[in-house]
């Protein structure tokens, strides 16, 4: 019997992850909770999984640990770990299972709610030393698996109770566990270069966006720099987009709930829509919390025929998702977000050329942003769920087909992934790790057919009859914010020539030579380049160096032999010199950098 319990949990460890470290880290997170409530005695542990890369626990305390608390905590898991207990699983009755749990409401609510989703009477606990968890494992066999120099506790959060601002407020202790010394040093420090990377201080330092409580966290205000970066990036999608066939449109920032009844979006998004407004003119508006409905009405405005499709709208439309406090993070998860989206109305027989194209634009963005790592998922229906899905089975499974065609014929390593499908198709997301290896889903391709469907769209086909077109959702970026906050982090600030807020700055030596360094920064600005001019009062190594920490891929640099030469004396952000060069030469040094390297 408890070898068959054995082999049903190590069903439980997500695909692609260490079987190994899941283990430790499930253990260790385990042995966290019993030291938490060996020094907090009234602490109620809640629920503790492995996760990426580590471990967390919820508790309900009444105070959260400190620096010394945490200290004692990791000292005494240490301890734990080296008296090798073994973890040992068993079967418990329901009736079993309250009575072990009796003072801890949070495991009453998932004892209760296990049974009910699982049509069972008995559960799973796993005990070692004297702390007995509610836990379908899987586990190591004892703590000594742990190497006591292969764990760290990290920080302290604050998470809510199911992921609920209405319920409890936890602390959330984290924590790492890896094989061995070398791994988790390794480990840490990738952490410190994420903390020199992170999109927030690099933002802040080379003031690309800010936030303000006046506005209200989770919605960034973009500085002029950020908007540069952001329109940039917007032109170049816009230009490409334009290239293979897009029209682009407009919508509004508010939309009736009706709207979003009708497409099916309402409720299954109730939860993180901003609630409708409630004033005697505006009664029953939503703050706009996705395009679709949107572009599914402008293209049903006017008759169609086959002939006019496939019809190509794009818009970079700003939404809006109530996300809780706990949960924003910078740009990488905010209230107020620009999402590049398009959608795609064709023929059935346009779907696999039209998927074709939209995943080859979302490729195409990702080599052009040097993002090589990255994988390919293709996202299918829980068949075991079906109502969290809209659509007949029939739809589903032509959807589902056409999707995997496609990304075979294209040769791409795609891994399939059930029930994580959108609620009315499938879809393709790609999945980019930055130069710290942390994973990011960003852009996406979806098929459906269910839209269509409920907003009844139709074209005239060659029959003359009305005919049900398909519909593509794409967005090779995604978040436009999720996306700038991963490459700002991905590249650490250092953009690509092209995207560069501040591509040159031209600095003087001294003030004798002021009038010739404005002229080279006139004559430069003409090309259309974005350069800045820096005539202040200060030692050129000064100014040199602020460069440098603003990332400024060319600092032009002005002083008496290049005033008798006419020439400008040329350094790179790497700290290269350059040499002297005409102004005519340095252009041409540049020219290839001014567009973006599409591969």
């Amino acid at each position: 019997m408890v070898n068959e319990l054995l082999e049903n949990a190590e069903a439980h460890i997500p695909e692609g992850y260490d079987p190994t470290l899941f283990k430790i880290r499930h253990s260790a997170a385990h042995i966290m909770a019993q030291a938490v409530v060996e020094r907090f005695p009234d602490a109620k542990p809640t629920i503790g999984p492995p996760i990426e890369d580590r471990f967390y626990y919820d508790f309900e305390m009444s105070s959260p640990p400190n620096e010394d608390d945490l200290m004692w905590i990791e000292d005494r898991m240490r301890s734990i770990i080296k008296g090798r207990h073994p973890f040992e699983v068993r079967e418990v009755t329901l009736e079993e299972a309250r009575s072990l749990f009796s003072d801890n409401p949070y495991k009453i609510e998932l004892i209760e709610e296990l049974t009910a989703e699982n049509g069972t009477s008995s559960l799973t606990v796993y005990q070692h030393d004297s702390f007995v968890d509610l836990c379908r494992g899987p586990h190591i066999p004892h703590s000594g698996y742990i190497k006591p120099n292969g764990i760290k506790l990290l920080s302290i959060a604050g998470a809510y109770w199911r992921g609920d601002a209405k319920q409890t407020q936890l602390i959330r202790i984290y924590g790492t566990a890896w094989k061995n010394r070398t791994q988790l040093d390794a480990f840490l420090e990738r952490i410190e270069q994420a903390k020199a990377r992170d999109h927030r201080v690099i933002g802040k330092k080379l003031e690309l966006f800010m936030f303000s409580e006046k506005v209200g966290p989770g919605l960034p205000l973009w500085l002029p720099a950020g908007a540069t970066l952001r329109e940039t990036l917007v032109n170049f999608l816009r230009d490409e987009q334009l290239r293979r066939g897009y029209e682009t449109i407009y919508t509004p920032h508010i939309g009736h709930l009706d709207l979003y009844k009708t497409s099916g979006h309402y409720p299954y998004y109730s939860e993180s829509q901003f609630p409708a407004m409630e004033t005697h003119e505006m009664d029953g508006y939503l703050l706009k919390p996705m395009n679709c409905p949107h572009h599914i009405l402008i293209y049903s405005h006017k008759r169609r025929s086959y002939r006019d499709l496939p019809v190509k709208l794009a818009e970079f439309g700003q939404v809006y998702r109530y996300e809780q406090t706990g949960e924003l993070g910078g740009l990488t998860r905010v209230r107020g977000f620009t999402v590049d989206d398009a959608h795609i109305f064709c023929t059935h027989d346009q779907v696999e050329e039209e998927i074709r194209d939209a995943i080859d634009l979302a490729l195409q963005v990702l080599s052009t942003l040097d993002f090589k790592d990255f994988s390919v998922q293709l996202s299918l229906r829980d068949p075991q769920n079906h109502d969290k899905y809209t659509g007949t089975e029939d739809e589903w499974d032509a959807a589902e087909d056409a999707m995997r065609k496609v990304v075979q014929e294209m040769d791409l390593d795609v891994h399939e992934e059930l029930g994580e499908a959108a609620f009315y198709g499938p879809k393709v997301d790609f999945k980019v790790r930055d130069a710290l290896g942390r994973q990011w889903q960003l852009g996406t391709v979806q098929l459906d057919y269910n839209l269509p469907e409920r907003f009844d769209l139709w074209y005239t086909g060659a029959d003359d009859k009305h005919h049900r077109p398909a519909m593509i959702h794409r967005a090779p970026f995604g978040s436009l914010e999720r996306f700038i906050g991963v490459l700002i982090e991905h590249c650490a600030g250092a953009f690509p020539f092209w995207l560069a807020p501040e591509q040159i700055r031209v600095m003087s030596i001294s003030d004798r030579f002021i009038d010739y360094t404005k002229e080279i920064h006139r004559l430069i600005r003409q090309q259309g380049l974005r350069t800045t001019v820096d005539v202040r009062n200060e030692k050129i190594g000064y100014k040199i160096r602020e460069a440098e920490l603003y990332k400024i891929p060319y600092m032009v640099i002005l002083g008496g032999q290049e005033v008798e030469q006419n020439t400008l004396s040329i350094r790179a952000r790497s700290g290269d010199d350059l040499g002297s060069m005409p102004l005519d030469s340095f252009l041409e040094l540049i020219e290839k950098e001014r567009v973006p390297d599409m591969g």
